[in-house]
């Protein structure tokens, strides 16, 4: 009988079972490791009975597919991890697949994921140009080699694929339109590039957080969850996006070590557009997360990161439109008789509760916890201010007041259509909430409140930059 360690011991019986006849091992350690994106990561000690010992990674989601709608399964993941075993792409080794629940079981490889962690800059270069160079070989691996029933050409349909699977997440069990999101989906259709190339395997997510290395080399590219067919240049499109998040060196430089390392040209209005796409792609699973909101869930870091890229969204989209930077917003609010109680939640929580936390699991938890309540203070705060300048946005769009600003954004919502697409009011009327929701975070958001996206080569060239 396998012997488990009490953290292993609250993995469900079903998986805990899958892991003692997938390892044959004689004891199960296991420790849930902080982050893992959308799933439980765990790491994983199955001791053999003969005295070895191999180290695993285990990826976990108890979600079921069927009812939440969400298309990006672990058994599909695992099967870009599966085709892309001994090829120039480094990825963890596949141990298992589960048959019938969403858990995939790799081999464990050292290495940091913090790219911000490396402090000395040629080999923070270094390092980055690697990365480029495995990205490029992703892009010369044969599609075919993945075992999944989804459109590998032509470009066109694929794109139209990717951005269907996304819309079939989004209106899962006819939850209450969104006005961002709606018109996110009508632009996107209407401005798919128009060109004719050879689909590659996209990872989709890629760059700094989503690779490991170690002594100045990259041992594994991770996190395939997203992966599809498509554009290469919807890759280096989410290379911007992951670039606001964790600094990557010049990005403008990376994007020209992509085109020598990979013999492509970068097409850099495409790039704006698979940017813009990725962006959207953060914004649609923001609010998959409201509609089924887990409260055991990492919500208060993923609400700062949310909120970032559901500015750069609307950031984007204005900039296709003209609008960048014109329209800025300002929340004022005087402090509350309640404020003393945030402060006490807060204080309390940094210098009692999270030192005594010796699991660093309960530790991110806790400033999780922290930064929902810097959020929840500055809505007590400046959120009537907020409010009042969205159904102020509201009332010049819809050409009246709506009485709620949810009645408002349903209204827009169920308005917006193909004719909407030349209508520049809606697209400042979702940069004004993008960046209102922006202001109630801020404090929540640290450096990342004031994070843009990088300049590309020809904003460099034209003398222009980050805001």
């Amino acid at each position: 009988m396998t012997e488990l360690t009490e953290a292993a011991a609250a993995l469900p019986e079903a998986i805990r079972s899958w892991l003692q006849q997938t390892t044959g091992a004689a004891r199960i350690q296991a420790r849930r490791r902080p982050g893992g994106g959308r799933r439980e990561a765990w790491l994983i000690d199955a001791q053999r009975p003969e005295g070895t010992t191999q180290s695993l990674f285990l990826r976990f989601d108890d979600s079921n597919p069927a009812t939440t709608g969400d298309p990006f399964t672990l058994d599909r993941e695992a099967r870009f991890y599966a085709a892309l075993q001994d090829t120039k792409v480094p990825v963890p080794r596949l141990v298992a697949s589960h048959p019938s629940l969403q858990a995939m079981l790799c081999e464990r490889v050292e290495g940091e994921t913090w790219f911000s962690r490396l402090e000395d800059e040629n080999a923070r270069l270094a390092i980055a140009r690697e990365f480029m160079s495995k990205l490029a070989a992703l892009h010369r691996v044969d599609p075919a080699r993945v075992q999944i029933d989804e459109p590998r050409g032509p470009l066109r349909r694929c794109v139209e694929a990717d951005i269907a699977r996304w819309e079939s997440l989004y209106r899962f069990a006819d939850p209450p339109k969104d006005p961002t999101i709606e018109f996110g989906f009508a632009w996107l259709k209407a401005n798919i590039p128009d060109v004719e190339a050879d689909p590659v395997i996209v990872q989709g997510d890629t760059g700094p957080g989503n690779f490991l290395y170690s002594n100045g080399r990259i041992t594994a590219v991770l996190d395939w969850e997203l992966a599809h067919f498509g554009d290469p240049m919807a890759d280096l499109g989410w290379l911007a996006l992951r670039a606001v998040q964790e600094p990557f060196t010049c990005l403008a430089d990376r994007l020209d070590d992509y085109e020598k390392f990979s013999g492509i040209s970068v097409d850099l209005d495409r790039v704006r557009y698979y940017r813009l796409l990725a962006e959207f792609k953060v914004v649609v699973l923001g609010f998959r997360r409201t509609v089924g909101a887990d409260v055991h869930g990492e919500v208060g870091n993923t609400l700062i990161y949310e909120t970032l890229h559901n500015t750069l969204f609307a950031d984007a989209l204005a900039e296709q439109y003209g609008l960048r930077g014109e329209i800025p917003v300002q929340i004022d609010g005087e402090r509350t008789d309640r404020q003393w109680l945030y402060d006490t939640i807060l204080a309390q929580l940094k210098d009692i509760i999270v030192p005594a936390t010796k699991d660093p699991f309960a530790t991110l938890r806790g400033k999780g916890l922290a930064r929902i309540v810097k959020y929840l203070r500055e809505i007590d705060r400046g959120g009537p201010a907020a409010e009042q300048q969205e159904l102020d946005a509201l009332e010049k769009v819809l050409g009246r007041r709506p009485d709620t600003i949810d009645e408002g954004r349903r209204q827009l919502a169920a308005n917006i259509d193909q004719d909407s697409l030349t209508n520049t009011d809606i697209v400042g009327y979702l940069l004004i909430r993008a960046r209102l929701q922006h202001e109630l975070m801020r404090p929540a958001m640290g450096v990342l409140a004031d994070r843009h996206f990088d300049p590309l080569p020809d904003e460099l060239s034209a003398g222009g930059g980050s805001r």
